[in-house]
């Protein structure tokens, strides 16, 4: 049925050659290179790509092989994903900040014959750790700044791969053409890492099934279309960036737009004006975060224009988002505060053309999410994860709700086990983990079912998801009640100054928690205030900050006491950690994700001060540096008693 679905586009290499007799003029791929923005047709796309992947079987590409690629969002990374499959390989995506043993470990988990950098930095990193790679063979780098002088017998730049390819296409052609034909649905489309949050990432191998079914069926969901575009500034390792640059865009035929450099992304994103935009919640935050602290050095003309208007966005916006009644006097307020407030605030945003926004990773602030969609952008939630080809579940138009992450994706189906966990079974489900038939089978029934790990429940009204917590990390406090720190950590960082929150208490008798400040928000606090301070440290640990973030967890608390069934996870005591938890030092995954079980080894004495009464704790930590120097951070870390809600008042007052 698939397979008819799809007809004999069932991989990338087929789809571009549609692409190009469907609207082989328009543009596939747009950069901003120094300062101008460069554009590939899909004709010249596919141009491109035919001459890769005949460069990359001259270097020796062998059908199966795999070859990575690490680097920035490029077009021309993007067409070398495609060639590698029209070639015969498999494409592995690698995170480009990844340090050298990260990298050395995928490379070699996975054989790499070839890999592709995008410049000098990645080739470096290659370079250092080319001695535990024994299967890997050639490397090409994109960019050639920096590696004129490097021994060059077994690297070559991509322009000269690309030329190669061109000069033995008489020759290859038939070859070239036999490989993609010989191509597919259930040959494998692409091989992902997980983050890695419990242990060392695994390869998820996804077929072009998984990847072109999932693409077809979430496109026509939410109705997009040739004329879309999208700004690709996420990771290429993360199997979002695949589906939504890839996927979608191969399927769909939009324009796939890469920023000049990742501080350039938010001035890129306003140039473009992209219809289609995915960001994670933190992005969101950080943006939001960032127009309240414009609106705080604003005129108070500004300021009361801006408060005024932003009460009826708030009342209004959503229910004409979701196409609800709105009298007419609250149309004309909606109007007026578009001219003067929302329209401009889009712009500045670059949200202006966005007429479909997505979130997911983690949960959104419920204030975050209305604020969005209050200006008119259709910001919505999806619940996914890379076994799945991203889409699990997405939210219909119309049925747009902070509190759930919406119902089953197109042919995907959800259950619910006795221990609450979700599990789901679509056509995007993932072929297995590379070279780990145990988790394999422990994550995939023989049925299809997969267990997410996560704990929810369906709605029996409205069929939406919520997710309360992953499985794993819900548990029992000391008296029996219902631990589940996600909830919490996500209403502490709905707060602009709270960057992190690490929340503790399984098996305790009450919940502590570690916090990490905004530098950007509460550095601006500062500055307005006239406070100095020499460091993150430094800043974390003043007494106003520790006012201020006390007041946050005391206010979740009086939050979290009205849930009857987690009332028991109020926050008793925190500290504000002396440094930011990164992923360099293991403390997060490269998607962001908190690596409980390392931190709490790792700050294993802290955790203990929080429940032995202590009011302050010495703290020293090894860290790493970007270029890679270790170091140490040290500090005395002060301990606050946050007040909390009577569980049993509350109860009664439920009752």
């Amino acid at each position: 049925m698939v397979q008819s679905v799809l007809g004999d586009l069932n991989t990338f290499p087929k789809l571009l050659a549609h692409n190009v007799q469907r609207f082989g003029d328009a543009p596939a791929y747009r950069v901003k290179e120094y300062g101008i923005w460069q554009s590939w047709t899909w004709a010249e796309a596919h141009a491109d790509m035919r001459a890769t992947a005949i460069g990359l079987l001259e270097l020796g590409l062998q059908p199966g092989d795999h070859v990575a690629i690490i680097g920035t969002n490029r077009p021309e990374l993007y067409i070398t994903m495609t060639a590698v499959s029209a070639a015969g390989g498999v494409a592995v995506p690698i995170y480009q900040d990844g340090v050298a043993e990260e990298i050395a470990y995928v490379l070699d988990h996975c054989s790499a014959k070839l890999v592709i950098c995008d410049d000098q930095e990645q080739v470096d990193k290659v370079l250092e750790v080319r001695d535990q790679l024994p299967d890997l063979r050639e490397i090409v780098y994109r960019d050639p700044g920096g590696l004129r002088k490097y021994d060059h017998s077994h690297l070559h730049s991509l322009e000269s791969v690309i030329e190669l390819g061109k000069s033995r296409a008489s020759d290859r052609n038939a070859q070239l053409d036999a490989t993609i034909a010989a191509k597919g649905i259930d040959d494998t489309c692409v091989m992902l890492y997980t983050s890695g949050t419990t242990g060392r990432p695994k390869g998820v191998v996804l077929s072009n099934r998984n990847i072109l079914v999932t693409a077809k069926n979430t496109s026509e969901f939410d109705g997009l279309r040739q004329t879309d575009s999208v700004l690709a500034y996420l990771p290429m390792a993360w199997v979002g960036d695949f589906i939504f640059s890839m996927g979608q865009a191969h399927w769909t035929g939009f324009c796939v737009c890469c920023p000049e450099a990742e501080h350039t992304m938010q001035t890129d994103l306003r140039e473009v004006g992209p219809t289609y935009f995915f960001a994670p919640p933190r992005f969101y935050e950080g943006l939001l975060t960032t127009v309240m602290i414009r609106m705080e050095d604003a005129s108070k003309i500004k300021q009361k224009l801006f408060h005024k208007y932003m009460a009826v966005a708030k009342s209004v916006g959503p229910r004409i988002l979701d196409g609800k009644p709105v009298s007419l006097g609250e149309r004309i307020q909606y109007a007026i505060g578009n001219a003067l407030v929302y329209a401009p605030l889009r712009n500045t945003l670059g949200m202006t053309r966005v007429r479909l926004g997505y979130t997911a990773g983690e949960a959104i602030g419920p204030e975050i999410f209305e604020f969005y969609r209050s200006l008119g952008i259709n910001l919505k939630q999806l619940y996914g994860q890379t076994e799945a080809s991203v889409f699990i579940t997405q939210q219909p138009d119309g049925e747009v709700r902070a509190d759930t992450v919406g119902v089953p994706s197109p042919d995907v189906e959800l259950r619910i086990a006795e221990n609450g966990e979700v599990f789901y079974r679509s056509p995007g489900t993932f072929v297995e983990y590379y070279k780990n038939p145990e988790s394999t089978a422990s994550t995939k029934d023989p049925e299809g079912w997969v267990a997410t790990g996560d704990a929810g429940f369906i709605e029996k009204d409205s069929g939406h998801l919520r997710i309360i917590d992953r499985a794993k990390d819900v548990g029992q406090m000391a008296d029996g009640s219902l631990f589940a720190p996600k909830y919490v950590e996500n209403k502490l960082k709905f707060f602009p100054n709270i960057l992190e929150a690490v929340v503790f208490g399984n098996g305790r008798d009450y919940c502590t928690a570690f916090l990490n400040i905004d530098l950007g928000s509460v550095g601006n606090w500062a500055e307005r205030n006239n406070i100095a301070y020499g460091s993150y440290q430094e800043l974390a640990q003043h007494p106003q900050v520790l006012s201020t973030l006390q007041e946050h967890v005391e206010e979740v608390n009086r939050s979290v006491a009205q849930d009857e069934m987690l009332s028991g996870c109020q926050v008793h005591r925190f500290l504000i950690l002396h440094k930011q938890l990164d992923a360099d030092d293991g403390e997060l995954t490269r998607t962001q994700k908190v690596r409980r079980r390392i931190i709490e080894e790792r700050y294993g004495d802290l955790i203990d001060a929080l429940y032995d009464g202590s009011t302050e704790v010495f703290a020293d930590t090894e860290v790493t540096y970007e270029d890679g120097r270790k170091g140490r951070v040290k500090g005395q870390l002060v301990i606050r008693d946050a007040a909390t809600v009577p569980v049993t008042t509350q109860r009664v007052a439920a009752e």
